[in-house]
């Protein structure tokens, strides 16, 4: 199994927990990439300042697909590989402020994800939600 994808299941059930990134404890969904980052790669690549739960949204501040060009390596969208990180934009003309990360690919394709209500849980990634996603990337992790 993907090593990102593992780290990602491990997470789940972790309450929905707004700024948190603490395994079993509370996430949201930056909270999540930022957990399994550690665990898969080390230490988080810049520090992660306190935000709203409408962070960016009143500028119009694409500030996470910003961070996952910097830090991440970005591929075509259509793209799936297990362990990709998927960027959402929730609604037409509000910025991308959602991330999830593929756990399966094909006609079975799912993606981890901590949502407000639901926690770290696994979703179908149905056309729904994957007409929202915006971006893909892959963690810079050495082969």
């Amino acid at each position: 199994m993907n090593l990102v994808v593992c780290a990602a299941r491990g997470w789940l059930g972790t309450p929905y927990v707004h700024q948190a990134s603490c395994r079993g404890a509370g996430c949201d969904c930056l909270g999540l990439l930022r957990g399994v980052w550690r665990e898969v790669i080390g230490p988080e690549p810049e520090e992660v300042p306190a935000y709203s739960m409408d962070w960016a949204e009143p500028q119009g501040d694409e500030s996470l697909w910003r961070a996952g060009l910097q830090h991440m390596v970005p591929k075509v969208r259509d793209d799936a590989a297990e362990g990709d990180v998927l960027l959402f934009r929730m609604r037409d003309g509000s910025i991308a402020k959602h991330v999830g990360i593929q756990a399966q690919t094909g006609g079975m394709a799912s993606f981890i994800h901590a949502y407000t209500g639901h926690g770290v849980i696994e979703s179908a990634l149905s056309a729904p939600w994957a007409r929202r996603v915006v971006a893909r990337f892959a963690l810079p992790i050495g082969d």
